[in-house]
């Protein structure tokens, strides 16, 4: 464990969302789904009840930096593999089936298990002020993103 840790700068950051992202991309392999796939398939899956079709292209879209193209194509994809569907009340809107909830549980206690080692013994005073800082950075850049 370092004992001595760097300032927090644009390459800890990355180093510190690379290395468990690879852990992450370790157990959505081996069910078969992409990271853009599982982020659109949670936020379908913790809807509440469905979602518009639009909301979902403009929520991933904004969470993964990616052209609602590629969000769309994402969404074809999870439906093709029927883990979400059209809501029958209202076409424009999705909602997750019961495999799509299944997959998502499972990858979802996976990944908790995963980040509960990596979490294990940190402070929750470090943890609440890593999380500070990293939000502020978060919405700075996407106000820079925005204005660009």
């Amino acid at each position: 464990m370092t004992t001595t840790a760097p300032l927090l700068n644009a390459r800890v950051i990355a180093l510190a969302h690379h290395a468990p992202r690879a852990l992450l991309e370790r157990v959505l392999d081996r069910h078969g789904v992409t990271f853009h796939q599982n982020v659109t398939l949670r936020l379908v899956a913790v809807a509440d009840g469905s979602i518009a079709r639009d909301d979902l292209a403009g929520e991933v879209t904004g969470a993964l930096k990616t052209d609602v193209s590629v969000v769309h194509g994402v969404i074809g994809e999870l439906t093709a593999g029927k883990l979400v569907e059209a809501d029958p009340a209202d076409a424009t809107r999705l909602r997750v089936t019961d495999a799509g909830r299944e997959l998502y549980e499972t990858v979802s206690a996976e990944s908790a298990e995963i980040a509960a080692r990596l979490y294990a013994g940190i402070p929750e005073e470090d943890l609440a002020v890593a999380g500070r800082a990293l939000t502020l950075i978060t919405e700075r850049a996407n106000t820079e993103l925005a204005t660009a």
